[in-house]
């Protein structure tokens, strides 16, 4: 059986972070990996400029403000690239860069196809990646070959954000990779990028690689699905905000989906569907300390001896309160609330209800106005903005009473505005004001964690 190895942009960002890569992968070559990249960091951000700098500017501006993202992927091949091999992928960078100015060309001619050529121009910084990295490891003695994405994952046409059509991306991928890895090649797969049936490039949204890493493995049944990325593993807490936070070694599928939808951004959320399906564990490390085992997330997990696993939060929330006697006794009420925020394609998060009112909290408010003037022929609308999520997960949350307790007097002198307890029964989530969650966070972390500190499984 073999694994998946997905390496994100950090992780090939530069000529030595490229080198570890193929280090990493040839220690794994007796695992038959297929081998999953994005794009340089900075290089998808650099190719979306480019389609504005076009437009506004016009071409030729627009190639030059990709010479720095040419440069880079010159200068990695330069330095771990013997001269003709160096020269050769060169070759296929120039070739890259033709293509690119064409369709900047055609984009600013035609308007109407932009979407289209957008997802074609997005799509070289994972083409080139993934064919600098087949080099590599070419000269490093282990047997690989780059493979175009759009060989494997088959979408629908909606550009930007398209959707795999999975019966028959298992089938691609099983005709592209199979053979492949029967023959002992380590398949070099751009993550991110797709094809319709007719072959027009697409993309699956910021995000994606870790996607396409997911699809692969359940397409070939493979052993593991490993992320790699700059953290090691799954963290108790947002490093950033709590600098002592621990790796946790081991989260259930349903752990790992609610961290990450509520802010842990080691896992992108659709990450988890395609390993769920097929039951595949999925491993996330880190590329610069590859001994460090990182987390494994999997079917089961083992309950942490505080019974929480993690605390996440997001900032940047609004929340919504709805109040209506008209609730009271009433059926469809829910229904007719709800379909509001459906007409306005506005994602609600966390819903919390009483006999009279609703709280709900949004990620993106750009339609609130709209929806407000909805929602008061509903009842009286209260808004509060700037507020954050922070979501306590774990499985020993289910049957351990007093958590809720424990949480609120942690932070009983900060005011909260909406409380949910998750249906699955392993989150509490709650919102209060954006400028004191930091504070919270290290809070409830030193209450959970830090006082006895121990492993976290």
């Amino acid at each position: 059986m073999s694994i998946v190895m997905k390496f994100g942009g950090t992780s090939v960002a530069d000529a030595a972070a490229l080198e570890r890569v193929a280090e990493i992968v040839a220690a794994h070559r007796e695992e038959q990996p297929v081998v999953v990249v994005s794009a340089m960091s900075g290089v998808t951000d650099a190719l979306l400029a480019s389609t504005s700098v076009a437009s506004e500017q016009g071409v030729n501006e627009a190639i030059k403000s990709l010479n720095e993202t040419f440069r880079r992927h010159h200068h990695a091949a330069r330095q771990l690239l013997p001269p003709y091999n160096a020269d050769h992928f060169g070759a296929y960078l120039d070739n890259a860069a033709a293509r690119i100015c064409h369709l900047l060309q055609t984009a600013a001619a035609d308007p109407a196809i932009r979407r289209a050529t957008h997802d074609a121009i997005v799509s070289f910084g994972e083409l080139l990646s993934s064919r600098l990295l087949a080099e590599i490891l070419s000269h490093r003695g282990v047997n690989a070959q780059q493979v175009d994405p759009r060989h494997c994952i088959v979408t629908d046409d909606a550009y930007t954000c398209a959707a795999p059509l999975m019966i028959e991306t298992f089938a691609t991928t099983q005709q592209s990779l199979t053979p492949l890895l029967d023959d002992n090649v380590v398949p070099v797969v751009g993550g991110f990028v797709g094809a319709t049936r007719e072959g027009a490039t697409t993309t699956l949204g910021r995000g994606g690689s870790d996607y396409t890493a997911a699809i692969l493995g359940a397409a070939l049944r493979s052993a593991e699905i490993q992320i790699w990325t700059d953290v090691t593993g799954v963290l108790t807490a947002d490093p950033r905000v709590v600098p002592d936070a621990q790796t946790i070694e081991r989260l259930s599928y349903s752990e790992a989906a609610e961290l990450a939808y509520f802010g842990a951004k080691v896992l992108h959320p659709k990450t988890i569907q395609p390993a769920i399906e097929d039951r595949i564990p999925v491993r996330i490390c880190n590329s610069r300390e590859p001994q460090e085992r990182g987390t494994l997330v999997g079917p089961q997990t083992e309950t942490s001896p505080r019974t929480i696993k993690a605390i996440a939060h997001k900032r940047g929330v609004t929340t919504v309160q709805i109040t209506s006697a008209r609730m009271l006794g009433a059926y469809g009420f829910l229904r007719a609330l709800f379909e509001v925020f459906e007409r306005h394609r506005t994602v609600v998060d966390v819903v919390t209800t009483s006999e009279v009112s609703v709280s709900l909290s949004l990620d993106d408010d750009s339609a609130l106005p709209a929806i407000v003037a909805e929602l008061e022929q509903l009842g009286t609308v209260r808004v509060e903005k700037e507020q954050a999520i922070i979501c306590v997960v774990g499985e020993g949350l289910r049957g351990t009473p007093g958590i809720a307790a424990r949480v609120f007097s942690t932070i009983s002198d900060i005011n909260v505005t909406l409380i949910s307890q998750g249906a699955s029964s392993i989150n509490f989530t709650f919102a209060i004001a954006e400028t004191r969650v930091e504070e919270a966070v290290r809070r409830l972390h030193e209450a959970f964690f830090t006082k006895h500190k121990t492993r976290v499984v």
